[in-house]
């Protein structure tokens, strides 16, 4: 079984969550990011969704990621439109660079895919030492509120070439003790009816509470942290199906 976002999964994330769309999180990242003149950089920059409109704002931005297909569709979307940046190959808990950045996005949940709380918390710390005293870290989590487990629910995709990409998707256990899900991912790609290509994928995803997270940052050394839903500037979570930001300051 393939990890998370190896060919046919990045393909499929490229088409679903193209360059140029959003779920309120690129103008919210763009304000908050508004008095940074230094570097950010974006770890689980995937195919560049958030760092693209981000760099052609004038932020200087790069990123990393563990996906090396996602890195090179990323690639592509920069050249293609004449954008320069560093999008290399890493991990959250055990990057080492010798840059100090202003601020440090992990937008849409990117973050949960690390679904051991050892190895969050080693990511955590390892932003903020890669952050300049007062650096921002700015970060979105949402819950997993409605868990159904072995039910399958099946999405379709057509590429530019006219391929169908079907993606079915199960959670196939539950863990409320150490806070995580697993589904099970199976891609199929088919041309003229024929089955030319298939990725089974294992997916791992954590989830915190609002008021446990806000905890462990800081713990982690960050101060005056802000927690927003739905990309509402200070707005606290009323419901638990809202995406929820925390921006946090590094000592």
């Amino acid at each position: 079984m393939l990890s998370y976002y190896s060919k046919l999964s990045s393909e499929v994330y490229d088409l679903d969550k193209y360059i140029g769309s959003t779920f309120g999180d690129i103008a919210f990242y763009r304000d908050r990011l508004a008095t940074c003149k230094g570097r950010i950089l974006e770890p689980g920059v995937g195919t560049g969704r958030t760092l693209i409109p981000l760099l052609e704002a004038g932020f200087t931005v790069e990123g990393f990621d563990v996906s090396d297909e996602m890195l090179r569709i990323c690639r592509r979307h920069c050249a293609e439109r004449g954008l320069e940046t560093n999008v290399f190959s890493g991990k959250m808990e055990s990057f080492s660079l010798p840059t100090k950045y202003e601020a440090i996005i992990i937008p849409t949940g990117t973050f949960l895919l690390l679904h051991e709380r050892d190895d969050s918390i080693k990511a955590l710390k390892n932003f903020h030492h890669h952050l300049s005293p007062g650096g921002k870290l700015i970060v979105d989590i949402f819950l997993q509120p409605d868990v159904t487990l072995n039910q399958a629910s099946t999405k379709t995709w057509r590429t530019e070439n006219g391929d169908v990409i079907t993606l079915e998707k199960k959670v196939i256990e539950v863990n409320y003790i150490k806070q995580y899900t697993v589904s099970h991912h199976r891609y199929e790609k088919w041309r003229d009816g024929q089955l030319i290509q298939t990725e089974l994928e294992h997916f791992p995803l954590r989830w915190y509470g609002v008021e446990e997270f806000k905890t462990i940052l800081e713990a982690t050394g960050f101060h005056d942290i802000i927690i927003s839903a739905d990309y509402e500037q200070g707005l606290y979570p009323t419901n638990a199906h809202q995406s929820i930001t925390f921006e946090a300051v590094a000592k």
